[in-house]
C-alpha cells in the first residue's frame, strides 16, 4: 500500500477528481453552479443544476483502492454537514431550487462511481 499523499500532491489529486466529476455532470446536461463553495460551516465540492434539480455533490478522490472505496469516506457526520451547507447555499442563492438531492462521487484512477441521491 502506498503512503498517503500530503500537501500540494493531495490538493492536486482532489482538484483532478473534482474536474472529472464536473465533466461527468456537464456531459449529462448539468450546469456547474459552484465549485468549492465555502461558508463558515465548510465547503461544498460541486453544486450542479439540470432543469429544476439542484444537486449538492460530495467528491471523494483516492489515488488507489488501498484505503477502500472513496464513497465509504462519506460518513454520517459528513452527510449532516453537507445538509447544513446546502441550507446555507440555498439561503444565499438568488432563487430557491425546486428540487434538491445529494450525490456522492468516488474517483479512482480506474474510473468514477456516481451515486445520485446518495442520502
Amino acid at each position: 500500500m502506498a503512503a498517503p499523499l500530503r500537501g500540494k500532491d493531495r490538493q492536486r489529486l482532489g482538484r483532478a477528481g473534482e474536474d472529472r466529476a464536473a465533466a461527468w455532470y456537464t456531459e449529462r446536461g448539468f450546469a456547474v453552479l459552484d465549485r468549492n463553495w465555502r461558508c463558515r460551516h465548510g465547503e461544498i465540492d460541486l453544486v450542479v443544476r439540470r432543469g429544476p434539480l439542484v444537486a449538492f455533490v460530495e467528491v471523494k478522490t483516492r489515488g488507489g483502492s488501498g484505503f477502500g472505496d472513496p464513497v465509504e469516506a462519506v460518513t454520517g457526520e459528513k452527510r449532516r454537514r453537507l445538509r447544513r451547507l446546502a441550507a446555507a447555499w440555498i439561503a444565499a442563492a438568488p432563487e430557491r431550487p425546486v428540487e434538491v438531492r445529494f450525490d456522492v462521487v468516488g474517483v479512482l484512477p480506474t474510473g468514477l462511481s456516481v451515486i445520485p441521491g446518495a442520502f
